[in-house]
């Protein structure tokens, strides 16, 4: 079945929300220059008022290891995903300092690269047609990619339903698709649930 994120929260009243709706995961950016960007201190008042049913995944680029794996060691966040540059020899190191998950995102736009994706020694990637840009790339792309996957890019209520019947990704991630304004829209966060769990019926 497949698995909501809500990414980008930046206030309490977007966490009460999400706990009313119980997506799988949430999302705290802590990269320097997003306009979602939240403190460490921030993540962790947010993470407090989390329901414990919803993993909370910080969302980071090219950030220091040790600053990771403190955030993920501490509980302010249960998985990080890695949204930047970082390449096997960063995943390694922070591997050895954290035993918890790894999502590594990546950009497709050909089949050509999924092999390399294949490849990636974290725990889940994260597709996207740029990093954050709110696009939909071609997800016939995917038709054949096999290990487990987040599918973002462009994703909103009206289309969310027709990807995960095409591809049946692990989890759909949106952030500005669940916005108004540039900030988190409640209705649209209903929305977006009620058509993937429609769609998964």
């Amino acid at each position: 079945m497949t698995k909501i994120k809500f990414c980008g929260l930046m206030s309490l009243d977007d966490v009460y929300v999400a706990n009313e709706l119980l997506p799988e995961f949430v999302g705290f950016v802590f990269a320097a220059g997003s306009k979602r960007r939240v403190t460490p201190a921030q993540a962790e008042n947010f993470r407090d008022a989390l329901s414990k049913k919803i993993l909370a995944v910080g969302v980071f680029v090219d950030e220091k290891i040790s600053v990771v794996a403190e955030l993920l060691n501490a509980g302010t966040i249960d998985i990080a995903q890695l949204h930047g540059g970082e390449d096997a020899d960063y995943i390694s190191r922070l591997r050895a300092l954290t035993t918890k998950p790894l999502i590594k995102a990546v950009e497709v736009h050909s089949p050509e690269n999924l092999r390399a994706i294949e490849q990636i020694d974290s725990d889940y990637v994260l597709i996207d047609s740029g990093k954050g840009s709110g696009n939909v790339f071609d997800w016939r792309i995917l038709k054949n990619f096999s290990r487990p996957y987040f599918l973002a890019g462009g994703l909103n209520p009206e289309n969310v339903s027709a990807a995960i019947k095409i591809l049946n990704p692990f989890a759909v991630d949106v952030s500005s698709g669940i916005e108004s304004n540039g900030r988190k829209d409640a209705a649209k966060m209903r929305e977006f649930v009620s058509a993937v769990r429609g769609a998964i019926l």
